[in-house]
């Protein structure tokens, strides 16, 4: 009961403030006048609005910025078709260079010369309102907002109306931060307010599913936080599905995304950085990294990255990735991407960063090596000897998803006398009568079975799972009947097709795939010798690839044996202790020491 009373006792102080606020009014710096206000007798709607509105006089820098900015969109507006390809870069950088100085300036103190700046800003934008106002009746004010990504009724409601309604016009403050005090405790009710001091600042807030209210004499904005984008929602990744885990993936709204992970980290060193990249798109991009396992400098490292990337528009991770890597000229991926919050948090909690966007539901997660991109999600959720046989079987197939094609190019063509001879009577039999050499039968079955696989993706679902089943069973058959292609070669590349699916990562099964297509040249020129010299390059390029500094095979190159003990196999989770040594995390220790399992004897 006492405990109740404590807790009433701060909210009956901020009713009673409230109360006074609105009995007494506030004084121009945001305090409370110590005498009743009078309202003095309002003046006509219209009158006031056109007043205010009416574009006074601008100060020198800002009226040379709006003068040059009008002029830039002039001389866009007059290329034609035929312009020569210098104007027409001149006049593009005209234009942005006089949108950035127009963005610079200070907001002006008179409502009329804002409007007047924000109305050249927005131009020709239909879904840009620009909302006239009278606070309490007499005092004029705008808002700012673009029509679809704020919430109607929450605008109508938490700010309007209280503006509309509000019974001490003359008493709003002429700061920017009373101005803020007096409408997040007294005026509006919504869940964040913050000032706006430039131009450019009211134009990233508009266009981030925010209102801006402006005040006639303040020479700053208010950002209402009042935006709704439309979401998908949260569903379980297609393209990463797991038998036994979390079922949840991100969506294309960067705070819905942030919140999972919130969810599954509730701890205070959870840091989210929030960047703008994109001098078009400006999409908002988050940097997340657990302050107490991260190493400091592979956080500054990555914001260094990821700060000199100068471009028009960012739509999705994959953009960043290849402004970010180390060899971006490399077949194999050095960043990973997950649609899978479980996935993010467990690379964080083995000091790893994460990038989010807006717009898109991958992430980013670095640095990783060849070995964290061959598991999959439920590898930690299962017992640990079937995960490690699972591991096993992938490794095989990757063996076999790799060199499979080359291999029996290589033995058919150049290495009879290594096999059996039931076996090679057998495949001479089935290679009689076809027109091709073994290389070029082996890459057109190739190249036929990868557009299939690219056909029932594009394809709706349903009938692309058709298309590339049907299509391959009926190909194959065909082509074994025409006397186009053999048998072994049909068998060997369904094989490796199955082999390639197993991958956990898409990007990093692509790289196998494609990769095989020159080892099997390399196969069919000089036998054996030829695919051995094909597999030390790509184990060289490997051992020589970095991701944000971290070896890429580590811990096999280099070798550091204790850390083999979640490459090969997958020990059980009570015996890693610590984290990779590789990922330079400050803290290395991940759990307390004895906690094995031990029954407690006797049968007690």
């Amino acid at each position: 009961m006492a405990r109740n009373s404590r807790l009433a006792r701060p909210v009956r102080q901020v009713r009673q403030t409230a109360q006074d606020t609105r009995a007494h009014g506030l004084k121009q710096d945001g305090s409370l006048a110590t005498g009743p206000a009078q309202r003095p007798k309002p003046l006509p709607t219209a009158t006031v609005l056109k007043a205010a509105l009416a574009e006074p006089g601008l100060d020198s820098r800002a009226q040379a910025a709006l003068d040059k900015y009008r002029a830039a969109l002039q001389a866009l507006g007059n290329l034609t078709l035929d312009s020569a390809e210098g104007a027409m870069a001149a006049a593009t950088h005209a234009l942005h260079t006089a949108t950035r100085e127009l963005e610079e300036l200070p907001l002006p103190a008179s409502l009329g010369a804002a409007v007047a700046i924000l109305q050249e800003l927005f131009q020709d934008c239909a879904d840009v309102i620009f909302r006239s106002v009278l606070i309490g009746g007499r005092r004029p004010a705008l808002v700012l907002m673009v029509d679809g990504v704020v919430n109607a009724e929450r605008l109508e409601q938490n700010v309007l109306q209280p503006l509309v309604h509000w019974g001490e016009p003359d008493q709003v403050p002429s700061t920017a931060g009373a101005l803020k005090v007096w409408l997040e405790s007294v005026a509006v009710s919504v869940q964040q307010v913050e000032p706006v001091y430039r131009v450019g600042q009211v134009v990233d807030a508009v266009l981030n599913a925010g209102a801006v209210a402006l005040v006639d004499g303040v020479a700053a904005g208010v950002r209402l936080a009042v935006g709704e984008w439309k979401q998908r929602s949260i569903e379980e990744p297609v393209a990463e599905g797991t038998i036994r885990g979390p079922r949840e993936g991100f969506n294309e709204i960067l705070q819905t995304n942030i919140s999972l992970l919130r969810r599954k980290l509730r701890s205070p060193h959870l840091k989210i950085e929030q960047l703008t990249l994109g001098r078009v798109s400006r999409t908002p991009v988050s940097l997340v990294y657990l302050q107490d396992i991260v190493n400091p400098g592979l956080v500054a490292e990555v914001r260094r990255r990821l700060q000199r990337i100068d471009t028009d528009a960012i739509i999705d991770t994959g953009m960043i990735e290849e402004f970010i890597e180390d060899q971006p000229l490399s077949l194999f991926p050095q960043i990973g991407n997950t649609e899978r919050p479980d996935r993010v948090v467990a690379g964080l909690l083995e000091g790893r960063v994460a990038i989010l966007a807006d717009g898109t539901p991958f992430g980013l997660l670095v640095p990783v090596t060849f070995w964290s991109q061959m598991q999959a999600g439920e590898d930690y959720y299962e017992r640990f000897w079937v995960n490690t046989a699972v591991r096993w079987l992938r490794y095989q197939f990757m063996i076999i998803a790799l060199v499979g094609p080359s291999a029996y190019v290589a033995i058919t063509t150049f290495h009879q006398e290594m096999l059996p001879t039931n076996l090679l009577l057998s495949i001479a039999a089935a290679r009689e009568g076809i027109p091709f050499p073994a290389l070029v039968e082996a890459l057109i079955m190739e190249i036929f079975f990868e557009a299939l696989r690219e056909a029932g993706v594009r394809l709706p679902r349903p009938i692309g799972q058709a298309v590339s089943i049907v299509g391959a069973l009926v190909i194959g058959e065909a082509a074994v009947r025409a006397g186009l292609a053999s048998a072994p070669v049909v068998i060997i590349v369904g094989i490796t097709g199955i082999a390639s699916f197993t991958f956990p990562r898409f990007n990093l099964g692509i790289a196998i795939r494609l990769a095989r297509f020159p080892l099997m040249v390399l196969a069919g020129s000089l036998g054996l010798f030829g695919l051995m010299v094909g597999l030390l390059g790509i184990l060289v390029h490997l051992c020589a690839l970095r991701s944000f500094g971290t070896p890429f095979l580590q811990p096999l190159a280099p070798l550091t044996w204790t850390e083999l003990k979640d490459v090969l196999v997958r020990a059980p989770v009570w015996k890693m202790k610590y984290r990779q040594r590789g990922l330079q995390a400050i803290n290395r220790r991940r759990q307390a020491p004895g906690l094995e399992p031990e029954p407690r004897g006797n049968g007690s």
